[in-house]
């Protein structure tokens, strides 16, 4: 068979495999279909398809067909990461600074000192590490996966929830969209390069003095110019962002939250990320799990990954229950918001295969993480969904 014939079976592997998963076995309560795409790649890869069936896995995954599906995941999750960065509105944030500055704060740094410290375990026994990476750049690096915050997942739980256009809702979208904007922060730290600063400072200072003529030119532009030229932007500065030595999904992120939300009609913009989590996004998903390896062992691949899950759950739940009490939540609502706020699949994957990319942490690591990213993901709506129906209840009394 040739090449294309080979993209296209592994085009229908990644298409029919999670679906058919997703739908017979109706996991959608506990495992939405983009988790379970993330399994599949998983069990499709190298670790456990590879192990079993290894002529099989090369035929279908040789490095032709995986350069061509890496190339569609790059786009679709520049995609995705710029449609985030679109959405960021730091407006409602700002009119609840104090309440939104405080919850985010304690949501991002329990968990953050929580990953690092676990991190640090980590360090103690060789494999973990990246072969490019320092000691802080990957602790920092794990610390602030374990603190990340899935945004988007975050929406379609709500939205399934329906808690999303309830002031609650609102609530705990403020406080995401904060923590957004530090995540992107603490990696453009991570990926700081000496050797290439003079790169990064001249990228930055040339992202803000074209980034000013570009708002202006978007803000004189027809609605239908501005979805063209808002791709051409995306791909402009995904480029400068990885020829400085940063990454190309903190110029796509950065590219979306130079944009005013309401510059688009929000109607179509939620149209567009439906539709590429539904045509694109797989593609990403398969190829991340594609990327896992087992090299250290099964056991003690998922030993760091019920550690990382430990460190990430327990501090995001402490962190927002001492929120809620310098805030006099009620009863409650620290426990739900901090289930929710602890989603951590897509954005923490995208921020994990960063730090691969960059050999920040290691196959294993990536792994790990890309476990404990699932799991937390899971763990999500059959605990927060009794605790609503609780919390309804005892407001109808």
């Amino acid at each position: 068979m040739n090449t294309s014939e080979i993209f296209l079976i592994a085009m229908l592997i990644i298409l029919t495999v999670p679906y058919l998963t997703w739908r017979v076995f109706n996991t959608e309560y506990f495992a939405p279909l983009v988790v379970v795409q993330i399994l599949t790649g998983i069990l499709l890869g190298p670790g456990v398809l590879g192990t079993i069936f290894p002529s099989y896995y090369a035929l279908v995954f040789n490095p032709a067909v995986i350069q061509s599906l890496n190339g569609i995941a790059w786009w679709a999750v520049m995609l995705f990461v710029w449609i985030a960065g679109v959405e960021l509105d730091l407006k409602e944030a700002w009119t609840d600074r104090r309440e939104s500055g405080v919850t985010a704060g304690f949501a991002l740094g329990m968990p953050l000192i929580f990953g690092c410290a676990a991190a640090i375990a980590m360090l103690s026994t060789p494999g973990w590490l990246g072969s490019q990476a320092q000691a802080w750049q990957f602790v920092l690096g794990v610390g602030m996966a374990c603190a990340v915050t899935a945004l988007p997942i975050l929406i379609l739980f709500m939205e399934k929830l329906d808690i999303l256009r309830r002031p609650l809702g609102q609530r705990i979208l403020r406080y995401a969209s904060l923590d957004d904007i530090a995540i992107w922060g603490v990696l453009a730290l991570i990926l700081l390069d000496w050797s290439r600063l003079g790169k990064q400072v001249a990228f930055l200072v040339a992202f803000a003095v074209v980034g000013f003529g570009f708002r202006k030119l978007m803000a004189r532009l027809p609605t239908a110019d501005r979805w063209y030229v808002g791709l051409i932007w995306l791909a402009i500065c995904g480029f400068g962002a990885d020829w400085s030595g940063l990454h190309f999904m903190v110029g796509a992120f950065l590219a979306g939250a130079i944009i005013d939300s309401h510059w688009f009609d929000q109607q179509q913009m939620d149209s567009l990320r439906h539709h590429v989590l539904l045509i694109m996004m797989p593609v990403f998903f398969l190829s991340t799990g594609l990327r896992t390896h087992w090299g250290m062992g099964g056991t003690a691949v998922f030993i760091a990954a019920g550690w990382l899950l430990l460190a990430s759950v327990s501090g995001k739940l402490i962190g927002i229950h001492i929120a809620g009490k310098v805030l006099r939540w009620r009863p409650g609502e620290a426990s739900m918001i901090g289930w929710l706020l602890q989603t951590k699949a897509l954005i923490m994957i995208i921020f994990a295969n960063i730090l691969l990319d960059k050999e920040i942490i290691s196959d294993d690591t990536f792994t790990a993480l890309l476990l404990m990213a699932v799991a937390s993901t899971m763990l999500t709506v059959p605990i927060v969904n009794p605790m609503l129906k609780r919390m309804v209840q005892l407001r109808g009394k």
